[in-house]
């Protein structure tokens, strides 16, 4: 008789919550004020989460949700026990970014030519060739430089994405002195199977390199997919509170994994991310309400299991 297969975790994982830049920058039928962006940032910040995603250093007219960005750092740069980054597309982004205080930038790109046009107006290799000012800028100002690569599992106008693709761009980011790298499935299209492929061919191939998942939701995946990533050791993730985002750049595209989700998922199997699901659940909702948005949320429609049977115990003992 076989042996059965041990489903192995870490026993930690991190995340990084990433609604004040990935979900307010979806929000573009309404002005959020930027007391309410620093009240939910604040809020957030009381959930247990370490790092923040807070905002996006793009010019105004690209994304008018962000146009205070600056406003919106330094009001919080006081909060305790948070690490803030934030995603700059150019040098001038950059420049602003740390002068409001931000430690660690993040930088944008796209898998595919044709995504990379129609986000940032040239291909993919003249996007990440712009890059080698804002890395000198960040090592002489001694800030953190994250990657990314978006659309890293699937194009809405390419398809799916050849691993030889991917691995030339990582090349290419650890050739300019970038350790740490976000595969972004932007658009929604990854499987558990594709993900687990893909990040065990990138860590072994690229052994030195941190990557990191951000994850949308768009066909009910993203759940599945982080424990296939968990499978492969990977252990830093971004989410969204009551599963806010959505590239504007993207057709259909929808919002991320929910925070709440998430952290109950991980929870539920043992991989402990020094969250309070409870104060998590809590802040989404008062978003999810504060903002007037849907939120396709499992946490915020059913609550989490333990609840359930509390709820079902309790009616039975009024039944008796």
């Amino acid at each position: 008789m076989n042996n059965p297969t041990v489903f192995a975790l870490p026993s930690r994982a991190y995340i990084c919550e990433v609604a004040p830049r990935d979900g307010f920058q979806a929000i573009n039928d309404q002005w959020i004020p930027t007391e309410d962006k620093v009240s939910i940032i604040r809020s957030l910040a009381e959930t247990g989460v370490t790092t923040i995603e807070i905002t996006s250093f793009v010019h105004p007219k690209a994304i008018p949700q962000l146009k205070d960005a600056t406003e919106v750092v330094r009001s919080c740069n006081a909060l305790k026990n948070i690490k803030f980054r934030a995603l700059v597309p150019n040098v001038k982004g950059a420049e602003r970014a740390i002068e409001a205080g931000i430690k660690k930038i993040k930088l944008m790109l796209s898998a595919t030519d044709s995504h990379s046009i129609s986000n940032a107006n040239c291909i993919t290799e003249e996007a990440q060739n712009g890059f080698y000012p804002i890395i000198e800028l960040a090592q002489k100002k001694g800030i953190e430089v994250g990657g990314s690569i978006s659309v890293a599992f699937g194009c809405p106008f390419e398809g799916k994405v050849p691993q030889e693709r991917i691995n030339q761009i990582v090349y290419k980011y650890e050739s300019m002195g970038v350790k740490e790298i976000s595969l972004a499935d932007s658009t929604g299209t990854a499987n558990p199977k594709q993900v687990y492929e893909m990040l065990g061919h990138l860590r072994n191939a690229f052994p030195d390199i941190l990557f990191t998942l951000h994850l949308h939701n768009t066909r009910g995946l993203a759940i599945a997919n982080a424990v296939s990533a968990l499978q492969q050791g990977i252990v830093h993730f971004d989410s969204s509170i009551a599963g806010l985002g959505g590239c504007p750049y993207l057709p259909g595209a929808t919002g991320n994994v929910a925070t709440e989700d998430l952290v109950y998922a991980f929870h539920e199997m043992g991989v402990e991310t020094g969250m309070d699901l409870s104060k998590v659940i809590h802040t989404a909702k008062d978003v999810k309400q504060k903002l007037g948005c849907r939120s396709e949320s499992y946490m915020l429609k059913a609550g989490p299991s333990a609840l359930l049977h509390t709820k079902v115990t309790s009616q039975q003992k009024l039944e008796k």
